[in-house]
Parts: C-alpha cells; sequence; structure tokens
C-alpha cells in the first residue's frame, strides 16, 4: 500500500532528477569538476545560457504552447502519443544547443555530450511511436554513460559524481515504479537504451 510520505518523496525525486534538469547538472560538474572549470567567468556564463536555452527554456515554453493547444493533456506527457511533439523539439533543441557550442572548439566535449542527448531524444522519440518507455531513465543512463566515458578517458576527479548518478538512477528507478508510471521493461529500457546511445554518441560523432 503507497503512503503519502513515500509518494511525496518519489514525486520529489522525479522532478529533481527530471530529463530537462540533467543537462544543467551535467555542465555544472563539467565546469566545477573539470578543466572547463579555467574558463574564464564571461565564457563559463555563455555555456551555461546555452544550455539552459536549449535544454530548459524552450522546451518548456514548447510545452506550454502545446498544451494551450490541447495537443498535449498534461505537462507530465504521460500518454505515449502525446510525447511525439515535445521529443521532435527536444531533438531539435539539443541539436540546436550542440551547434551553437561548436563555435567554442575548445567545448568540444561539451558540444558532444549535447549531440549525445540529442541522440537520445531521438530514440525516445522513435520507440515511442510504437511503445512507452521511460524518459527520465533514458536521461539517467545518458548522464552515467558521459561521466563513465569520462572516467574512461582519465579525467581526473569524475569517479564521485559517476557513482552519485548510479545511485541516483536506482534511486529514480525505484521512485518511477512506485508512482506506477512504468513497468519494469520500460524502466529498463529507458535506462539501456540512454546508456547505449550515449555512449556511442559520445565516443564516435
Amino acid at each position: 500500500m503507497k503512503t503519502a510520505t513515500y509518494v511525496r518523496l518519489a514525486h520529489a525525486l522525479s522532478w529533481a532528477l527530471h530529463p530537462f534538469l540533467l543537462p544543467l547538472y551535467l555542465v555544472a560538474a563539467l565546469l566545477l569538476l573539470t578543466p572547463f572549470g579555467l574558463y574564464p567567468a564571461g565564457v563559463k556564463l555563455y555555456l551555461v545560457w546555452v544550455v539552459v536555452l536549449y535544454a530548459l527554456v524552450i522546451p518548456v515554453l514548447a510545452l506550454g504552447v502545446l498544451r494551450s493547444l490541447g495537443r498535449i493533456s498534461s505537462y507530465r506527457i504521460d500518454e505515449r502519443r502525446e510525447r511525439l511533439l515535445p521529443l521532435a523539439v527536444g531533438t531539435l533543441c539539443f541539436l540546436l544547443c550542440a551547434l551553437t557550442l561548436a563555435k567554442i572548439p575548445s567545448a568540444e566535449f561539451l558540444r558532444k555530450c549535447m549531440l549525445a542527448a540529442g541522440c537520445c531524444e531521438a530514440f525516445c522519440l522513435a520507440v515511442s511511436c510504437r511503445w512507452k518507455i521511460s524518459l527520465h531513465l533514458t536521461a539517467a543512463g545518458a548522464a552515467v554513460a558521459v561521466l563513465g566515458v569520462m572516467n574512461f578517458i582519465g579525467v581526473a576527479g569524475m569517479l564521485l559524481p559517476l557513482a552519485g548518478a548510479i545511485l541516483c538512477a536506482g534511486a529514480l528507478a525505484s521512485a518511477r515504479l512506485y508512482l506506477g508510471c512504468h513497468n519494469g521493461m520500460q524502466v529498463l529500457a529507458g535506462f539501456a537504451g540512454g546508456f547505449a546511445v550515449a555512449t556511442l554518441a559520445v565516443l564516435f560523432l
């Protein structure tokens, strides 16, 4: 039997680890824990603004427009068919973000991260045409993949964030299952798909 406390905790975890927010957490980790931290303050602010604009502001505004037009019934977009337009917008936003970041040659890895996010959105869009998949766990799997690649290539200080991301992914999966938003296969497919797509994108694109 579900208790009110656990339901509130599961909802809070779902919002704190929302797919809109994970790219911002990743940028914060890069700017605080990697050589990106050596950038001048103006460059850091520009990078943060670009990611916030394309990963959060435009997608949220797009959801508002779609909601006002009646194309989605809820901002949570739990219905599989209603996810297609938001995911298409998200894919385009991340590709534009990667294109914008390409103007800073030294931010190549961050560009790859945004490109990986775009590929994950496209993956979810393709799957959602026929089946419901966990968007939360796809984003979590992508975050684990990016941090894992960074540890693999020898970026110092990223082991603790990787461990934290894995623990958060596990907690998020439990929350989504507890709320009844997804079944086990949808959660597993989301994490595995996000991990695989992001790994391939970061390494080869």
